[in-house]
């Protein structure tokens, strides 16, 4: 469905180690209908509960043995998150820095979240050289966005900025430079307004192209411009992604 409403490229990131070969298998074979459908490895710190340390070991040689996969681009989802009540903190921490030393063992780029810890977050990069990434479902303030792009990432908006109530998220998106921007879906959490208003609870990938019209209509620039910036914003902070799908069209505009 996706792929008729004219997505050309996805990003599908593991959350656990068991997603780990699903992700690689899901990418390959899809990769003939979604030319620039890629995947990442990384534990996501809701479901660090459910790891164990062996599995940094197999992320680790995961890792290695991926670096060869062009559909391979880079670690995550890893993070904290600090909203969600009865995550241990410091085991979230130790994975977190875990992984992140492995992003800069590898200089690949990672995809963060940061609920409600975007200053821990920021601590721990300033610590290691890292290559940058993408800031994942943004909503924090404009000093933390400053920090964010000067540490080289992009910052993520979705579904939440289409509601009228998401003040914050709307500014940082009318406001903040068009080239820290990305797009993204979070499927299938983060649904739209519009999808809430129908009564469905269920975000896709297919209504990737609708979230951007919406999210280029807030900003007031042309869907084009921001489809073109967004994925070049893209691109450039996911280097092995643009080099799998370098050749492909960047805009279409769908019904």
């Amino acid at each position: 469905m996706a792929h008729a409403l004219g997505v050309k490229a996805l990003l599908l990131p593991a959350v656990k180690a068991a997603d780990f070969e699903h992700v690689k298998d899901l990418a390959h074979q899809h990769g003939n209908t979604i030319p620039g459908l890629v995947y990442t490895l990384g534990i996501h710190p809701l479901y660090i509960q459910y790891s164990s340390d062996e599995d940094l070991v197999i992320l680790e040689k995961k890792i290695q043995a991926s670096l060869a996969d062009s559909r391979f681009v880079g670690i995550g989802e890893i993070g904290l998150d600090y909203f969600v009540d009865g995550i241990d903190p410091y085991r979230q921490e130790y994975f977190f820095h875990a992984q992140l030393d492995l992003a800069e063992q590898f200089q690949l780029p990672v995809i963060l979240h940061l609920r409600r810890s975007q200053d821990a977050i920021l601590k721990a990069l300033r610590r290691r050289k890292l290559c940058g990434g993408i800031a994942h479902a943004f909503n924090g303030s404009f000093q933390q966005a400053k920090q964010f792009i000067e540490l080289g990432f992009k910052l993520g908006f979705g579904g939440a900025a289409t509601f009228d109530r998401a003040l914050q998220i709307r500014r940082l998106l009318k406001e903040l430079p068009l080239n820290s921007i990305v797009i993204e879906t979070d499927a299938p959490d983060i649904p739209p307004a519009w999808l809430r208003e129908e009564g469905l609870k269920f975000n896709s990938p297919a209504y990737l192209p609708k979230i951007a019209r919406s999210l280029a209509d807030i900003r007031g620039v042309s869907h084009e411009e921001f489809a073109v910036t967004t994925w070049s914003n893209a691109m450039q902070v996911l280097p092995r992604w643009s080099s799998l799908i370098a050749t492909l069209p960047v805009f279409s505009e769908n019904p």
